[in-house]
């Protein structure tokens, strides 16, 4: 399944995600840190949403309350919310 996650407060304004059920088969960020974003996305490939919750949430990124990477998760949950 694929899925369009609009990111809030975030340099990122767009993730691109792709699911098998709950296994994360692919994410591409638009806009954003670009390598230390892909580094997320190839890391997380291949691991189910519970797996990398507990890590990359609650991240912040300098003064704001989210990052990137907390944005992913709540993209990844709400993308499985709908399929």
């Amino acid at each position: 399944m694929k899925y369009e996650f609009y990111p809030q407060g975030v340099c990122a304004n767009k993730i691109d995600i792709e699911l098998d059920g709950d296994v994360i088969v692919d994410v591409l960020f638009h806009g954003g840190c670009n390598g230390n974003l892909k580094a997320i996305s190839a890391l997380i490939k291949g691991k189910t949403i519970d797996e990398i919750a507990p890590i990359l949430e609650g991240n912040t990124c300098g003064f704001k309350k989210t990052s990137c990477a907390d944005q992913l998760v709540k993209g990844l949950r709400e993308a499985r919310s709908q399929g």
